[in-house]
């Protein structure tokens, strides 16, 4: 079962790596005209914290045996702190700039709270309960962030806010680290990745519906990439 499990966490780690790059083209948007435009840090922020979490989770003082959870939160913390850090180059707006030192400052005293809570409160099994908890809440709405777009989707029975390949990387991603649970059961791995698996599908099973039923806007020379990824940050483990 050790093999097996070391098996899917490295492809969980390939899939969920190629989630963390999927915000490139947006930010290569943002370098080229030298401005942030309409798009939003708030995704962005909320990963940092979920790979914060999870980073503290995969070491040994909390769950023994999660090396590879460790690595892809770190390598995935690392990136969404280099989007913001051109976010913040070109934003326009200080009022921007300001709610991205702001979150990050809050979420840096956060996660030493957690810390702390966690080392010296709680010990053993009741410790990983603590910060399974918390990283689950967060894992989650990392997966929920792209079914805000599910609105316009319906409302303009277009699919060109939802790129089909991201949608896929997010299901497979959910899929990937949800089977990771299972070798052994980790309760906390499960939850949140078995409701991403639930999220990625039922944003499949739209982006199908409305592919084959909806408006053809492939005319307009929209970049749905830039739009959607403006919305979306990836839900890791």
């Amino acid at each position: 079962m050790g093999l097996a499990r070391n098996i899917v966490g490295i492809i969980g780690n390939v899939i969920s790596f190629g989630l963390f790059l999927s915000p490139v083209p947006t930010f290569f948007r943002i370098y080229k005209k030298k401005t942030v435009e309409e798009f939003q840090p708030i995704p962005y922020l909320c990963t940092v914290m979920n790979c914060i979490l999870w980073c503290f989770y995969g070491l040994p003082i909390v769950k023994k045996d999660n090396l590879l959870v460790l690595t892809i939160n770190a390598i995935g913390l690392v990136i969404e702190l280099l989007y913001l850090t051109v976010y913040v180059i070109y934003a326009n707006d200080r009022k921007k700039r300001l709610i991205v030192a702001y979150v990050l400052i809050g979420e840096a005293g956060l996660a030493v709270a957690v810390v702390l809570v966690a080392m010296f409160a709680f010990n053993g099994s009741h410790r990983t309960l603590f910060v399974g908890v918390l990283s689950d809440i967060f894992n989650i709405v990392m997966y929920a962030s792209p079914l805000a777009i599910w609105r316009k989707v319906i409302s303009t029975k277009s699919v060109e806010y939802m790129p089909f390949w991201l949608s896929v990387a997010g299901f497979s991603n959910g899929v990937c680290w949800t089977i990771y649970g299972f070798l052994p059961i980790d309760i906390f791995i499960l939850i949140s990745n078995g409701l991403g698996a639930i999220f990625g599908f039922m944003q499949l099973g739209l982006y199908g519906y409305f592919y084959f039923n909806g408006k053809d806007t492939s005319k307009e020379g929209k970049k749905p990439s830039e739009v959607q990824l403006s919305n979306h940050s990836a839900g890791v483990v």
